[in-house]
């Protein structure tokens, strides 16, 4: 790491340290946004290209399916690469993505775009992270990488719904048109604020060692899962809203912004929780988040219940995922970086995983509020599987570590 720099980021919540760590969080709205803006665009664009809703919810998952594989190939190509320029080249490859998508002719090239777009993102959430946590003092670590994901977050809250807004009145391809400036606005401040940083030098290769570990692999496993659990029902969150609820686009776009406040919400509160108790708040948040399933299956026909429900659960939802954010870097904490890529992966293998569960289930008819149910489902395994994480646990006591948190958003 630059010396003057790592002198400077000494001075504790200093507007030295603030500075970069806002370019990140930047990069991460920009990102956070261009994967999630899909949901809120489906009917638009199965209408455009004349395809049914599940294919077209087939961009949410060929996206993950891009993170999941991807992620791990590019920290390895990038591996060697000075991290700011590893960081600058992931938005340029974003940036390209996020252009090819708004002028997209076809649906198979759209497709191909957003697997483009989606390469950058498991790398530069891993590679940001160690870059984040590398501007400041060893105590200040988790609280400077919980700053840069907050972009992700606010993503939810500010993005999509925006970007959705602005798809239905000028259609679909202006929402990614108004990514690309923040594409280049982040690649912009990561330039100038965000000060070099030598590659690690650890043997990426050597760290995938730490998959042999039973708890890694189980925290891996979960974290999939519950994401998944995410996915069935939010991928189809529009149509579901429009057909089901028979709310206006306007409100749909008003309830993606109140998910937005939802999760960010329970993403805060989950990660204080589970840092109080964390193997207790394991098993209650995937008890809470079956029970606000079937509740938001009881108010998918009513306008006013539905939103709320859907706030809630969003904020259940995320809170459930505070615990297993953090427990495969604790147990993989000599190989943080690669452990932040492949959690990433883990996360969008999920999305995957559930936006193609759920449309396989419309597809056989079963229709929309349907997905609930799957969902509960996959929260119901994932909670046996909590059991024997924290079985694991007690027998098996490891210390938690004092490394960066890693609060990896989905």
């Amino acid at each position: 790491m630059d010396t003057s720099f790592a002198e400077q980021a000494q001075k504790p919540a200093s507007i030295l340290t603030r500075t970069p760590l806002m370019a990140l969080a930047v990069a991460a709205f920009g990102i956070g946004t261009s994967e999630f803006i899909i949901m809120g665009l489906l009917p638009e664009l199965s209408r455009d290209f004349a395809v049914t809703i599940p294919k077209a919810g087939a961009l949410v998952t060929g996206y993950a399916l891009s993170v999941t594989i991807g992620a791990p190939l590019v920290a390895l190509a990038t591996a060697h690469l000075e991290r700011k320029r590893a960081l600058l080249l992931l938005m340029a490859v974003f940036t390209l993505g996020n252009l090819a998508c708004a002028v997209a002719p076809t649906y198979n090239l759209l497709f191909a775009a957003r697997v483009l777009t989606a390469l950058c993102h498991g790398a530069f959430f891993g590679i940001g992270s160690v870059v984040a946590a590398n501007l400041v003092p060893r105590n200040q670590r988790s609280q400077a990488i919980a700053l840069m994901f907050s972009g992700l977050t606010l993503a939810n809250v500010l993005g999509v719904p925006a970007g959705t807004a602005l798809g239905q009145a000028y259609g679909w391809r202006a929402a990614f048109w108004a990514i690309v400036p923040i594409g280049l606005a982040a690649a912009t401040a990561l330039f100038f604020l965000v000060p070099p940083q030598e590659a690690g030098k650890s043997n990426l290769i050597h760290e995938f060692r730490v998959l042999r570990r039973p708890q890694v692999l189980l925290g891996m496993f979960m974290s999939t899962l519950t994401s998944a659990s995410l996915f069935c029902v939010y991928t189809y969150v529009a149509p579901t809203l429009l057909v089901v609820t028979h709310v206006s686009p306007h409100m749909v776009t008003l309830t993606l912004l109140l998910f937005g406040v939802g999760i960010t919400i329970g993403n805060l509160a989950g990660g204080t929780l589970s840092d109080l108790h964390p193997r207790t708040f394991l098993i209650a948040s995937m008890l809470a988040l079956m029970a606000s399933l079937f509740a938001l299956y009881f108010a998918e026909p009513y306008a006013i219940p539905c939103i709320a429900m859907i706030l809630i659960w969003g904020a259940i939802q995320f809170g459930a995922g505070a615990p297993l954010q953090s427990r495969v870097v604790d147990h993989a904490s000599e190989a943080p970086n690669l452990a932040a890529t492949l959690n990433q992966g883990a996360f969008n293998f999920g999305n995957a995983t559930g936006a193609s569960l759920g449309g396989l289930i419309i597809t056989a008819g079963y229709g929309y509020r349907s997905l609930t149910f799957a969902s509960a489902a996959i929260a119901l395994v994932t909670l046996a599987l909590a059991f024997l994480a924290v079985r694991l646990d007690r027998n098996n006591p490891r210390p938690i570590s004092r490394e960066p948190g890693l609060r990896i958003s989905h």
